[in-house]
């Protein structure tokens, strides 16, 4: 297979390269729409109670969207300043859609008491086509603006994801031009050429394209989240550049052994490309795990991140082959170095940890538990607009509120739908559990009781009443929604869905590293030795994020719980990574082993071929992922420092010291499997492999 795309790529390297720039045009022409198209509806749970409670309400009883205006700064008594906002108010309520507008002046709870804020509520009417629904909040939002006030913020509901959206397609920006200079000076002094240098630049800007086409296909048929750009657009990146360095360090070796540009190639793809083969079906595996939860968001970043990696993959088996077929004769070749010479650091770390590999074990492991206790306390939220940067208008809206009203002001209240049938005994018991509660009748005999929690709407507070309510209902038909109620559905549905995802990664971790390796303990031995990074690193960004440590660093700060979006994605990703790493210097081991048949050389050898690519790989990868945390919003800053944290761990403590600790340890234990086993691995597993008969025996170190 890896031949026969080598092949193709090798004999019409035009035509390959004019179908991957149509692929370019569409990605980021057609591929950049899905910025309209991005949902903030992140813990929405098909079938569960608060989806099941809201779908009810929406049938029965519908409301309309809602925005909040605040006017603060000033002295809202100031006799100019009311008779513009009661022109304002009075304008927003003639526009078509808008069901209410109260009077901030003469409603109870509108107007701050020290004088200087007010807030506006507007309420649209239920059953909007979303055209109408647009133009009325536009409307609504613009006009509300045009009161002449030092503080005039719109936000909330629609308006809240279409400023996330645009806030993200900044970031991207942004991030984008942070990232490839970088990238791009370190590649330089990777290769010492800016030819070699360009290539990876090229395979990126495939996998950003590809991103952004993905998603946008995607956003066809599902919603698609707010994070979702910023995760697959740096996870994009990042892996096109790791699939891209490793394939060209390869190529530059096999060029010291042919001066035919097209062999070199061809060897490449047949040796680097079977790596890069794995290493993008293990991380698409790593991902699917998300699809077993019933989560729209989780399903829809798993298949658009899968995808990506797919993309970025077959970029590398093919476009890269294509411009190196074209353009390799201009690259030059590795240097021939003496024996010895061509990755001695890495050698060295690895007859270290062969050596001493009891006190590697004894000093690591202890280390990288430690760091994870913190994941031990983790708590997730849905998190409000504290998680935005402080120049956004909805943490302005947000910080204004919380300066001039009380605390638990504009906080959305837990929903209880008491539906026809009821015990009515039931209904007053669930009103007796908190003064804050307003009632309201539905047709058809439904009740609907809105109680107002104390502290924050996805709060401790607030999910302990959801709780409360649950219980005091009994049997009868009693459903909750809201904020709140739909965090506790989300986080059953996490502790339900979490060990089928883990049940299923792993099978297919471990079938596709049995098929690379032919061994049953070395991926056992991998995902061990991975998950410590990976505690390690979610711990970290337990300590930051969620106690506060070192936040204001990051520019971010305490929020007493990590977003809900980030351990399930920086879990995924991050053990997909992990494995790329793993397969770059198994690859190498597996290749001196059957080149020497010596297992404790084989470590050695394979350590100090790919030390260099891995630990370039992972600092560049840690730079895209560092880019994006250039952007302040909150829940984009702990994927990125996770997953940041989560390569470099992996790739220094882990890849350099416990893998060649373990493998030694290991002896040719490491390489075993049951005889039936191994039958299937001779028979099935891929065995592409070089032609190394016709080249003399040549350090093999980048």
């Amino acid at each position: 297979m890896l031949s026969a795309l080598a092949r193709a790529a090798t004999r019409r390297p035009l035509t390959v390269m004019l179908l991957w720039g149509l692929f370019l045009l569409l990605g980021f022409g057609l591929g950049t729409g899905v910025f309209a198209r991005l949902s903030d509806n992140v813990p929405e749970v098909p079938g569960s109670e608060s989806e099941s409670a809201a779908q009810y309400l929406d049938r029965v009883g519908p409301v309309g969207e809602s925005v909040t205006g605040v006017v603060a700064g000033t002295a809202v008594s100031d006799a100019k300043l009311r008779a513009e906002v009661g022109r304002a108010v009075a304008d927003v309520r003639r526009v078509t859609g808008v069901a209410a507008v109260p009077d901030p002046y003469t409603t109870r709870g509108l107007t701050s008491k020290d004088g200087r804020a007010l807030i506006i509520p507007v309420t649209l009417e239920g059953g909007l086509d979303d055209d109408a629904e647009e133009h009325a909040l536009d409307a609504a939002a613009e006009r509300i603006r045009e009161i002449d006030a030092p503080d005039v913020h719109v936000s909330g509901g629609p308006l809240l994801g279409q400023q996330l959206g645009e806030r993200a397609q900044e970031d991207v920006k942004n991030a984008e031009l942070i990232s490839l200079p970088v990238v791009l000076a370190l590649l330089l002094v990777v290769f010492g050429g800016l030819r070699s240098a360009l290539l990876p630049l090229v395979v990126a800007v495939g996998g950003i394209a590809g991103a952004f086409l993905a998603l946008f296909l995607f956003s066809e048929v599902t919603d698609i989240s707010v994070y979702a750009i910023q995760v697959t657009t740096m996870l994009g990146l990042g892996l096109a550049v790791d699939y891209a360095l490793l394939m060209l360090v390869r190529f530059r070796e096999e060029r010291r052994h042919t001066e035919d540009v097209v062999e070199a190639v061809h060897r490449t793809v047949a040796a680097a490309g079977r790596t890069v083969l794995f290493s993008g079906l293990t991380v698409a595996v790593s991902l699917t795990g998300l699809l077993v939860f019933p989560s729209v968001f989780l399903r829809s970043m798993g298949l658009a991140v899968a995808a990506v990696v797919v993309i970025d993959m077959l970029a590398a088996l093919t476009l890269l082959p294509a411009l190196l077929a074209r353009f390799g004769g201009r690259i030059t070749p590795a240097k021939n170095r003496p024996e010895g010479e061509e990755g001695r650091v890495f050698a060295r770390i690895a007859r270290f940890a062969d050596r001493r590999r009891i006190a590697v074990l004894a000093v690591a492991v202890p280390v990288l538990l430690v760091l994870a206790l913190p994941v031990t306390g983790m708590r997730i939220a849905l998190g409000d607009a504290r998680q935005l940067p402080s120049d956004t208008e909805a943490r302005r809206l947000h910080d204004t509120v919380g300066d001039h009203f009380p605390p638990g002001t504009g906080v959305t209240p837990i929903t209880v739908v008491v539906r026809p049938g009821a015990d009515g005994a039931t209904a007053d018991g669930l009103r007796a559990l908190s003064p804050a509660t307003t009632v309201r009748e539905l047709p058809g005999g439904a009740t609907v009781l809105e109680i107002r929690p104390p502290g924050e709407a996805d709060g401790e507070e607030a999910t302990e009443l959801v709780d409360r309510v649950r219980e005091a209902r009994g049997g009868e038909p009693v459903e909750v929604t809201g904020p709140a109620a739909r965090l506790v559905d989300f986080r059953e549905m996490l502790a339900e869905r979490a060990p089928w995802a883990a049940l299923t990664v792993l099978v297919g971790i471990f079938v596709l590293l049995f098929a690379f390796t032919g061994s049953v303990l070395l991926p056992l031995r991998t995902v061990t030795t991975t998950l410590l990074s990976l505690g390690a690193a979610l711990g970290a960004v337990v300590w930051v994020f969620q106690d506060g440590h070192l936040a204001g660093l990051l520019g971010a700060e305490g929020l007493g719980a990590l977003s809900l979006t980030a351990p399930p994605l920086i879990i995924a990703i991050a053990f997909g990574l992990a494995m790329d790493y793993e397969l770059f210097i198994l690859a190498r081991m597996r290749e001196a082993r059957q080149r020497t048949s010596d297992d404790a050389q084989a470590v050695v050898d394979g350590l100090r071929s790919s030390g260099r690519v891995v630990t370039c790989a992972a600092l560049l990868l840690a730079v895209v992922f560092a880019a994006f945390m250039t952007g302040g919003f909150s829940p984009i800053l702990q994927i990125g420092l996770g997953l940041t944290l989560a390569v470099l761990i992996d790739a220094t403590v882990v890849r350099m010291l416990l893998v060649p600790a373990t493998m030694s340890l290991l002896g040719r234990r490491a390489w075993w499997a049951p005889a039936p086993l191994r039958k299937a691995h001779d028979r099935f597993g891929l065995h592409e492999e070089p032609a190394e008969t016709a080249r003399p025996r040549v350090p093999t170190g980048v």
